[in-house]
């Protein structure tokens, strides 16, 4: 699984709001707060980790945005982001 490691860390990205808004609209976003590592977090979700992803949703460390917070992003479109695509998701986070 290391090729998996090694193939989304050479994907994680920097993106504006504006580009991910498109990916909230289809509910694929998944904000991951600062405490996990995004590329942790998106081999969990590509390995189907199922009691590692639960543990972090029961947390409340990954999860959808809420629509306050789509609120505040859209009306700074150019807010930035580490972004990671996780097929069908696109994992999030904020840049403080």
């Amino acid at each position: 699984m290391s090729d998996l490691r090694a193939e989304l860390t050479a994907s994680l990205d920097e993106a504006e709001w504006n580009w991910l808004a498109p990916h909230a609209r289809r509910n694929s976003v998944i904000v991951v707060e600062k405490e996990l590592n995004l590329v942790d977090v998106g081999v969990a979700i590509a390995n189907d980790d199922v009691s590692c992803v639960q543990h972090w949703i029961d947390e409340a460390l990954i999860y959808k945005p809420s629509s306050a917070q789509l609120t505040n992003w859209n009306q700074n479109q150019t807010k930035r982001f580490n972004a990671l695509i996780v097929q069908p998701y696109v994992l999030v986070q904020e840049f403080l």
